[in-house]
């Protein structure tokens, strides 16, 4: 153990050349950032995910329905225990192959098995009050932390030139203010990365996994190699748009399209902004390129940048999303699909369950109309049937007579 520990910690991994532990110790007290500290991220994470707990039932569920979020009734799969044995067991999605061996096993045509699937897998997708709690506690958090970011940054030389990140590199004393928004927002992740199995799952399930665990290590590495200046920046500029998106979520679920669109086009306009031309621009050039004038490269230097350069990369994956929509946006009128929907929704899932109901009803329609038909059509024939014989008993009587 004290052999990987000494490994770990050898600091030509973690700063520059020509510095020291013990250069790092020099520093003032708890202006010294030490590894340790990270320890506390994790009662952090715990205690987020309680609040959340709390404030999902207690200020999300109540504002859902004051702004008249609404689920949608799904109609239950009827009880089949072998289907559901093999739901629960294999997969939610046979091949056909497999619903011909169900079909033998339930004693039902594949359309019913086909259904029974469809319906089932729909029972367990996330209602849209879920999705509404769930985005307004990340709108919650991502405001009041881009809030109170921007405040303690505001006033700092190296918000405004980013090359004093790198003056009198490494030995920096970490500000108050800067340690807690660096544990704050390392215990938020750790939360998100610990409840992401109960969380709404989207098409990008596994960007997101990561993307938590890349911040993760970016602010872990970042907080022990004094990267601190620079880390406070990435983290303003991702929650300058965090909550901007969850906001357009919000009114998405409740059914407030206007508000809905006008919300998703300002988050777009501030994403690509700041995503695309002010993360590349500003605090990668300044991590890669800049900070070579006051130190030379290390091992850290390059784990370092290598993290900011896969959350650019998922910058640009989901600028990708974003245009895609803005394309709907502009020429079809409306956005009438998350292109981060559901991932256990399959496409047209709800247009099929919308044609099985429809087809459903079409067909009691058509059902009652032919029955009312042929009723009409068997009265017809039986006064036919009645006139015919009145007549010809009434032609054969003058005969008899």
């Amino acid at each position: 153990m004290e052999v990987l520990d000494e490994w770990l910690w050898r600091q030509e991994y973690w700063l520059p050349p020509g510095i020291t532990w013990e250069d790092m110790q020099q520093m003032e007290g708890s202006a010294c950032p030490l590894p340790r500290d990270l320890f506390l991220s994790l009662p952090l994470a715990l205690g987020f995910i309680v609040l959340r707990y709390i404030f999902e039932r207690t200020v999300a569920l109540p504002l859902s329905r004051r702004l008249g979020v609404r689920d949608r009734l799904r109609i239950s799969a009827v009880p089949a225990p072998s289907l559901e044995a093999f739901y629960t067991q294999h997969r939610r999605q046979p091949s056909q192959s497999e619903i011909a061996r169900l079909m033998k096993q339930s004693d039902l045509t594949q359309r019913q098995v086909e259904i029974w699937f469809r319906y089932r897998r729909n029972q367990d997708r996330p209602s849209n009050t879920k999705k509404f709690c769930e985005a307004s506690w990340r709108f919650f958090f991502y405001l009041i932390s881009f809030t109170a970011g921007l405040a303690c940054l505001i006033r700092t030389p190296w918000f405004w030139d980013q090359t004093e990140c790198w003056k009198g590199y490494p030995q920096q004393p970490v500000e108050t203010a800067h340690y807690w928004y660096y544990m704050i927002e390392l215990g938020f992740y750790w939360s998100l990365l610990l409840c992401v199995s109960v969380d709404v799952k989207r098409k990008d399930f596994k960007e997101q996994i990561v993307h938590h665990i890349a911040t993760i290590f970016l602010l872990g590495f970042s907080y022990c190699a004094n990267y601190i200046r620079v880390g406070t920046l990435v983290m303003l500029v991702h929650d300058s748009s965090d909550f901007l998106l969850e906001s357009a979520k919000m009114f998405n679920y409740a059914g407030w399209k206007k508000t809905c669109d006008s919300l998703f086009v300002i988050f777009a306009a501030v994403f690509l902004v700041t995503r695309l031309i002010v993360f590349p621009s500003k605090i990668i050039y300044t991590t890669l390129v800049l900070s070579m004038d006051i130190f030379q490269p290390f091992v850290g230097y390059y784990f370092f940048n290598a993290l900011l350069l896969v959350l650019q990369g998922l910058h640009i994956f989901w600028a990708s999303l974003i245009l895609r929509m803005i394309y709907k946006f502009l020429f079809l009128g409306k956005l009438d699909k998350d292109e981060r929907s559901d991932e256990d929704s399959e496409a047209g899932e709800d247009e099929d369950d919308k044609g099985d109901e429809e087809q459903e009803s079409s067909w009691k329609k058509r059902k009652v109309v032919l029955d009312s038909k042929l009723a009409m059509l068997t009265s017809s024939c039986v006064l036919n049937n009645l006139t015919n014989q009145r007549a010809n008993g009434c032609s054969q009587m003058p005969k008899a007579r």
